[in-house]
């Protein structure tokens, strides 16, 4: 591995979203959850590492510093030194799956290679085990089983280098993983075989070595794809991300600049046909762009000056020269594969208890093997040939693989079909949360409802209806847009315009003053009926008139309540509107408990309350005062219109402007709680059966080798079944 710079290493050391300093590696030779416990104890052990977390399916190791200037060179070679070498990951999100993408191609193209090997041997060496079995003796007998070990040795040699060389990499680091009894198990069939074939015995195994050999990279060359079928959520993300983008130069020429190294201000050129490198705003052009990244929806979305563009969604039309908003780190699209990795990197319940076993699985079978090597010598008076020959089966089917698969894969493989559905999840073990949810509870304004006011109604004369449009295009605020568009008048200019924050707006039209605003600050100088509500005009010495102010559901809203009320989940709304809105939504929803006038204190309390009568609550909640509730739930979601406090705080983002993406994500959990159980069943009571029949001697090396590679398939197997429909399948609560 080529020696890099202490400057190349840090140019991986980057700032997260929550202001922590990380470094990303890439690391090769990770195999199993008691790799990934020994490199985290290891690392988290150190002065210079605050947090290490692996993340198996993407082989990346991310690591959290003291200090921005700490030294990773370090830290890198502690990881050499275990055996683990490591490459820095580049800041940008095309580079982020490049190392691991890279790792797996080479990896596959090792074991199809081996893999061939070990057949080729296997089948001609079964050839010559035919004929000793047909009854071959003396002579024949010897040279079958020497030209047995002819093949047998370079076969062997070659076809076992994935499992040697992690093997050999693990001892002389000091500690054992799971390819070291697959190792020893070989090696010691192999001489096994030697030893009887030089004293011309007649049981020799070179068959069953090589077939061990063959079904064993059978099993882990299927293993490692479809690892890396679980990845490809991840890994396509990262296939939409240019590599590089046209950085306009000071002289105006436009140079193609790799894309970690596009600066934020810098001014991109994006053709018709290209993938937006960088989050960025447009300056010059107007084009339509493929959002459906973004949103999962397929329409194209016109786009000019003014307009920011996410990164990895598609130029479709125009030319348009844009500037970049913030590096290729900190895009949308970096953010996307940061929660996607994060869920096989998370630690639930199951992972953990995934990991405690694979920590013991090493020792554990060494010294039951070991255990089983001498009581069967006692038993069979010193039989040392059948001795060994069961003590090695014992070392080949206890497997730690299906019990260290059978959460992360689950997690990949439902992080990817909620993407499909329109759904970030930020946090693997939120998926866990999600499925124990009992109750959901909605914010109001900007969540169950657009956010956007309308205005519905309004009755006021035709000269009161130009003052009100004059003023409402002086404003900013939402409703008075909304009043600007529903009046759709063009505008004269106003004069001397004052905005009084909470109150209105203060001009003189035709030169009379006018206000828009609160019926209590429109009164002070027109006359309001009392009772009068909503937004209300009113020239100075006249009669003030209202508008009625409507809000529109967000689509979706009534699908997701009702499908969370007919599978049996409590429904609850929680906003700090006015009774009256909130009152009217909950109505139009069908929804009994509605919560009002509610304060980012009130809701956390409300939530307090819940969790103390045991309930298990979703919230779902966009804005800066949602923030908390957000963090106070036991699962939370925030739509991708959300505020930056909200997006963070939540455990999932939904992409699309619809709500009906949250039941179905519900659904998604509960679907993978459920594989995830199966898959601990399948994993323990493997090992529980299997076990106790290769101590009693009633499994072969080859029937252990079979069974060790399909307990492991059969976990990513169930897992990828979270797949196979266009709509997860109902689940009951």
């Amino acid at each position: 591995m080529a020696v890099l710079t202490t400057a190349e290493m840090r140019a991986a050391t980057s700032t997260d979203q929550h202001g922590t300093d990380v470094l990303r590696l890439a690391v090769g030779n990770m195999r199993c959850g008691g790799c990934v416990a020994t490199i985290e104890k290891a690392l988290s052990a150190r002065a210079d590492v605050v947090a290490a977390r692996v993340n198996l399916t993407l082989r990346q190791l991310v690591v959290k510093l003291p200090q921005l200037d700490t030294d990773p060179a370090p830290i890198v070679a502690a990881l050499e030194a275990m055996g683990f070498p490591a490459v820095p990951v580049d800041a940008g999100p095309a580079s982020a799956m490049g190392a691991a993408e890279a790792h797996g191609d080479s990896t596959a193209k090792d074991l199809i290679r081996a893999l061939a090997v070990a057949g080729f041997g296997a089948m001609n060496i079964m050839v010559l085990s035919v004929g000793n079995w047909s009854g071959a003796g003396g002579a024949t007998r010897s040279t079958f089983n020497w030209v047995s070990a002819v093949i047998a040795l370079p076969v062997v040699a070659y076809a076992g280098r994935p499992f040697f060389g992690s093997a050999w990499r693990a001892l002389r680091a000091g500690r054992v993983n799971m390819d070291v009894p697959i190792a020893l198990a070989v090696v010691l069939t192999l001489l096994l075989s030697l030893v009887e074939t030089i004293g011309g015995g007649a049981q020799v195994f070179f068959d069953a070595a090589v077939t061990l050999l063959f079904l064993l990279l059978a099993g882990r060359t299927l293993d490692h794809l479809m690892r890396d079928r679980a990845r490809s959520a991840v890994s396509g993300l990262a296939r939409l991300a240019p590599r590089g983008a046209s950085v306009r130069q000071p002289d105006g020429y436009f140079v193609w600049t790799p894309i970690n190294m596009v600066a934020t201000g810098a001014v991109l050129a994006i053709e018709p046909g290209e993938r937006v490198p960088v989050d960025c705003c447009i300056i010059e052009g107007v084009t339509d762009i493929d959002r459906a990244l973004v949103t999962g929806e397929a329409d194209p979305v016109a786009a000019r000056v003014g307009d920011d563009l996410t990164a990895g969604t598609l130029n479709l039309t125009g030319a348009v020269a844009a500037r970049a908003l913030r590096p290729a780190a900190e895009s949308f699209l970096a953010q996307i594969m940061t929660m996607q990795g994060a869920a096989e990197a998370s630690r639930g319940r199951y992972v953990r208890i995934a990991d405690r076993a694979a920590q013991i699985y090493a020792p554990a079978v060494h010294i039951a093997a070991l255990v089983t090597f001498i009581g069967w010598l006692v038993a069979t008076d010193g039989d040392w040939r059948r001795s060994l020959f069961v003590a090695i089966s014992v070392l080949i089917i206890t497997c730690p693989c299906a019990l260290g698969l059978a959460v992360p894969v689950a997690h990949v493989v439902a992080a990817g079909r909620l993407l499909r559905l329109g759904v970030l999840v930020k946090d693997g073990s939120a998926l866990e949360r999600l499925a124990e949810i009992d109750c959901a509870v909605f914010d109001k304004t900007g969540t169950l409802t657009t956010g956007t006011p309308t205005i519905s109604s309004e009755a006021m004369p035709a000269t009161e209806l130009a003052g009100a449009a004059i003023l409402a295009s002086a404003s900013s605020h939402p409703v008075a847009r909304a009043i600007a568009r529903h009046l759709d008048r063009p505008p004269l200019a106003p004069a001397d315009v004052v905005e009084v924050p909470g109150q209105g707006v203060e001009a003189r039209v035709g030169g009379r003053v006018a206000r828009l605003g609160r019926a209590s600050w429109v009164s002070e100088i027109a006359s309001v009926p009392n009772g009068m509500s909503g937004p209300v005009f009113g020239f100075a010495g006249g009669r003030g008139a209202a508008f009625a102010v409507a809000e529109s559901l967000r689509f979706g809203a009534l699908d997701a309540v009702a499908a969370f009320q007919a599978s049996g989940i409590g429904v609850a709304i929680l906003s700090g509107d006015g009774h009256a809105r909130v009152t009217r939504i909950a109505a139009t929803l069908g929804v009994t408990e509605a919560v009002h006038d509610a304060t980012p204190a009130d809701k956390i309390a409300w939530l307090e309350e819940q969790r103390t009568a045991s309930h298990k609550v979703l919230m779902v909640g966009d804005g800066l005062n949602d923030a908390p509730a957000l963090a106070a739930a036991h699962v939370s979601m925030a739509p991708a219109s959300a505020s930056d406090a909200g997006r963070a705080a939540a455990d999932f983002i939904i992409l699309r402007d619809g709500l009906d993406a949250i039941p179905e994500a519900w659904r998604t959990a509960k679907a993978t709680a459920r594989i995830v159980r199966q898959n601990f069943i399948a994993a323990f009571g493997y090992n529980i059966i299997a076990v106790p029949l290769a101590v009693a001697g009633l499994v072969t090396p080859l029937i252990a080798a079979v069974a060790m590679s399909a307990s492991s398939i059969l976990v990513i197997a169930n897992a990828m079944r979270l797949n196979t429909s266009a709509r997860p399948a109902s689940v009951t609560a």
